[in-house]
């Protein structure tokens, strides 16, 4: 992990960005002491799809759930 000090983080910030985006982490220091971390933000997740979607999604075949619990219950 490369460390700077927070004056040259001031001035090359750019590059830092750059060394960032491509995959290395970069700790910037005052006085010797560690004070923050950049690091590369974490990919969006995929987004989930609208309710409406998914109900399309489900389909409708096979035996109803009312119908299988019925005969569970009546088994019993």
């Amino acid at each position: 992990m490369k460390q700077v000090g927070i004056k040259e983080a001031r001035q090359h910030l750019p590059d830092l960005i750059d060394q960032v985006e491509a995959g290395e982490e970069i700790l910037i220091t005052r006085q010797g002491k560690a004070v923050a971390k950049l690091v590369s933000a974490p990919t969006a997740a995929k987004q989930l799809p609208s309710l409406e979607e998914f109900r399309r999604g489900i389909g409708r075949f096979g035996t109803p759930s009312a119908q299988i619990l019925r005969g569970e219950r009546d088994t019993r």
